[in-house]
């Protein structure tokens, strides 16, 4: 009885507590609307109004009367400005709209989200009149707003605003929905400011840039330039390269993909020398860790044959001591039945047994162990083949690499020499190949055309300026890939009364074997090959055919050097 009324005393408690809780609340409410009510009032009467703001609106110029206590408390720029004794101030900001939004926020804190130009207008407002609180609710608002379909709109209006929250709101949705704009009209009204903080905005969050980004600021190039109404083509070209290069020194080489990069070797007259060095550095040092990482997998294979020939030898051993307990069994044996049979059965039943026996183990231990010796000595003959080019983009199959070595035949020459030139990365100019190769001796040219042609020459005696024609009887001429797939690879040596000008020296021109079979001129492009003229053709071909001509790069002349690599040493 006693429990029954304590507790019911300790509920009426609470309900007389919570019931107190709503009365407070609903007063606080109270207050709070008249509070808002005679601050309207103040505002909107004439009592009081100890100030005067004069906006001098060109076209419709007005006067506000306020109380200077209110606006130098509730605003950070008045507070300032209000210092002095003055009992008015002049300003031109904003029209009359813009002010009234103004001070109802200022009297009573009334903020209005009517729409997105009310939004803009309230940030200008909070920015102007440093009012930071409002600031922060507008530029919360409106980042919530931004979508899809206008946040061209925001990102245009904020270049006033200078707002950074939503710039980045605006980046982040132009990011998302890169693919489904890139040929959206607004998307080619960013100024270049903008562009670059795009990419800086996507640097930070670690993106790889698609090719389709590097097309679109080709683009928007073009776009900027006609509307700069440039005539003359070196100014187009001047200012594309100015705009490609302040925009490229912003990538960062690990955010663009090997894939992409090939792609945009089309735009390298445009590209910084640095960025096209730096990705192709970066490039050549990934596929240097592949390889580097496949040797030491043929080298940890290599481990795991030769712990396995270990073992092979270590069974041996355990069978030779099987067959001396054997022998002494046998011996056992003998003598037990030395009695019973006679010597000579014994001694060739003792024979045939160990000599079967003994041949059996031994040859299959002998091919087991000769087996793997073979599997072995093939997997370093392949490494040594992958090692010798390992750092060229032309030579790839590995029978390309035995054929050189065939037609060479000169060991020292494969083990000490080295890539001394590679038009990609030294430059298509004769000049620089020159510079390279000149007075090195011994020398392998190799050239990959556009259209995957494979072909090059060797000297012994090298070349050396602009010596001219050079006697080298060694000298060959080789092809490895073109469309006659049945022919090569193949090697076509020097005819027997043309030595003397087995290769061409001239400083104006890159490689010149026999003076017209094949040769490059100062930009290393275009190629000229009129096989047949110095060099022995394949048989069935005859010199100054349309089939000699296109043998070994696909045409006689203007065809397009995509690679050239020179090894000497």
């Amino acid at each position: 009885m006693d429990n029954n009324n304590n507790n019911n005393q300790i509920e009426n408690a609470n309900q007389n507590q919570n019931q107190n809780e709503n009365e407070m609340k609903n007063l606080e409410k109270k207050v709070t609307k008249n509070l808002i009510k005679d601050y309207s009032n103040l505002l909107n009467g004439n009592s009081f109004k100890d100030f005067s703001i004069f906006v001098e609106n060109k076209s419709n110029p007005f006067e506000i009367k306020v109380h200077k206590s209110i606006l130098s408390s509730r605003s950070p720029f008045f507070n300032e400005s209000l210092r002095q004794e003055s009992l008015s101030i002049s300003l031109n900001q904003f029209n009359k709209k813009k002010w009234n939004q103004f001070l109802s926020y200022i009297y009573y804190g009334n903020i209005s989200f009517e729409n997105q130009e009310n939004l803009i207008q309230l940030l200008e407002i909070s920015i102007y009149f440093k009012l930071n609180l409002l600031k922060e609710i507008i530029q919360k608002k409106i980042s919530n707003s931004i979508n899809y379909s206008n946040f061209f709109q925001f990102l245009f209006q904020n270049r006033n605003l200078k707002s950074n929250e939503i710039e980045i709101k605006c980046f982040e949705l132009i990011n998302q929905n890169f693919s489904q704009i890139q040929n959206n009209e607004n998307l080619f009204n960013l100024t270049k400011e903008e562009i670059i903080k795009f990419i800086q905005f996507k640097q930070e969050k670690k993106e790889i840039f698609q090719f389709d980004f590097f097309q679109f600021l080709n683009n928007w190039i073009k776009k900027r330039n006609k509307k700069l109404k440039l005539r003359k083509y070196e100014q187009k070209m001047n200012a594309k390269k100015r705009l490609f290069h302040s925009f490229f020194s912003l990538f960062d080489k690990d955010s663009i993909s090997k894939q992409d990069f090939d792609k945009l070797k089309q735009f390298d007259i445009f590209l910084p020398n640095s960025f096209l060095i730096d990705i192709e550095r970066t490039i050549f040092e990934i596929q240097d860790k592949e390889n580097q990482s496949k040797i030491k997998e043929k080298d940890n294979q290599i481990e795991e044959k030769e712990k396995k020939i270990k073992s092979f030898e270590s069974k041996n051993q355990n069978l030779k001591s099987e067959n001396k307990k054997k022998d002494k069994e046998n011996q056992q044996m003998k003598i037990e039945i030395e009695d019973k049979w006679k010597k000579e059965i014994e001694e060739k039943w003792k024979k045939e047994i160990e000599e079967k026996w003994k041949k059996e183990i031994e040859e299959k231990w002998k091919k087991e162990v000769e087996d793997l010796k073979a599997e072995n000595e093939k997997m370093k003959q392949e490494m040594e083949l992958q090692k010798i080019f390992a750092d060229s983009e032309i030579i790839k199959d590995k029978e390309y690499v035995k054929k050189l070595q065939e037609w060479i035949n000169d060991n020292d020459f494969f083990s000490k020499m080295k890539k001394g030139f590679s038009a990609k990365r030294d430059g298509f100019k004769a000049k620089n190949w020159h510079k390279a190769v000149d007075g090195k001796g011994k020398t392998l040219v190799i050239i990959k055309t556009k259209q995957n042609f494979i072909f090059g020459g060797f000297t012994k005696v090298g070349f050396n300026g602009d010596k001219g024609g050079i006697n080298d009887s060694n000298a060959f001429i080789f092809s490895l890939r073109n469309d006659k797939g049945d022919r090569i690879p193949a090697k076509f040596t020097i005819k027997q009364d043309k030595e003397e000008n087995a290769i061409y020296s001239i400083l104006s021109c890159g490689p010149l074997f026999g003076g017209n079979d094949f040769r490059l001129y100062s930009n290393l492009q275009p190629g000229y090959s009129n096989f047949g003229y110095n060099y022995n053709l394949p048989n069935g071909i005859t010199y100054e055919s349309n089939e000699a001509r296109s043998y070994l790069a696909g045409s006689y002349t203007s065809w397009v050097v995509d690679e050239l690599e020179t090894y000497f040493i």
